[in-house]
């Protein structure tokens, strides 16, 4: 995409955002999930999309002037998956590896998947372009598995005073131990006792050369999660996130935050202050 192509979306989504944020706060939105059955063993599909949607809502309700298509959850005996091409019907296809009733195991798994989805797809008609080895993906990896642990945080709350169903309740200490499991275990076998900046600079190259490394993904996410938790309003940013090819962070940041609105501007500013870039 050229730069002026890059402008004019911007200017376009800001515009919609001003105009949104004008207008009367809309009702929450519905989240159109549909869930195969096929592959997920002992848990029923209308069970597994309660869960899924839940833990979408925990995400999508910061996203309030965003357009998204329906998703279509498939079951994958590999890893998780967003694909890049659309259903037939124009929807997007996200591949789970849970089973049975691991509500965390969802919601850790779809939430990542979700964030790639609110990233690659946000009011977006067209194809996603392949991004596998783009230098950056290291960052987007990071803001998708910080989301998975905002959201598994989040609801061990939401489930404890207002699960789906009364009985579910019970699930509540489950999300928010699998996510403190995740972050002490990249955490204590990596860091030891190293500040973070760091290990970042230490490890930024070979991030660059190896987005998808889940471990040294975590230790990034656990940085940034405290700044989206106390601002979960920053969720909404994700839509104007670019997979700027070969920029330095300090450009990631930068075109990012001249596409976001201005009431999430101070927010980008936090979150690039953790890696001592200034925008």
């Amino acid at each position: 995409m050229s730069k002026l192509a890059a402008g004019l979306l911007c200017l376009s989504q800001i515009g919609m955002a001003q105009a949104a944020d004008k207008a009367i706060p809309p009702e929450p939105r519905a989240i159109d999930i549909r869930v195969q059955a096929e592959g997920f063993g002992k848990a029923s599909a209308a069970d597994i999309t309660v869960v899924l949607q839940s833990a979408a809502s925990e995400l999508w309700q910061y996203c309030p002037n965003t357009q998204l298509p329906g998703i279509d959850v498939y079951h994958r005996s590999d890893h998780p998956q967003t694909d890049l091409k659309r259903t037939a019907k124009g929807r997007i296809a996200i591949g789970l590896a849970a089973r049975d009733n691991h509500w965390a195991q969802y919601a850790f798994q779809f939430a990542h998947e979700y964030c790639h989805a609110l990233i690659n797809y946000s009011n977006n008609g067209g194809a996603v372009v392949a991004h596998e080895r783009y230098p950056n993906l290291w960052f987007e990896e990071s803001l998708c598995e910080a989301a998975s642990l905002f959201t598994l945080r989040a609801l061990s709350r939401s489930w404890l005073t207002a699960p789906p169903d009364p009985i579910w309740r019970e699930y509540a200490p489950w999300f928010s131990s699998y996510a403190e499991q995740r972050l002490a275990a990249s955490t204590r076998q990596h860091l030891a006792g190293k500040s973070f900046m760091l290990w970042f600079r230490a490890n930024e190259a070979g991030l660059r050369r190896s987005g998808v490394d889940r471990d040294r993904n975590t230790i990034i996410a656990a940085q940034i999660l405290p700044i989206f938790e106390r601002e979960p309003k920053g969720w909404g940013s994700l839509p104007f996130f670019r997979q700027a090819s070969s920029h330095s962070l300090a450009q990631v940041f930068a075109e990012w935050r001249s596409c976001c609105p201005p009431d999430l501007k101070h927010f980008l500013g936090k979150l690039a202050g953790v890696f001592d870039v200034q925008i």
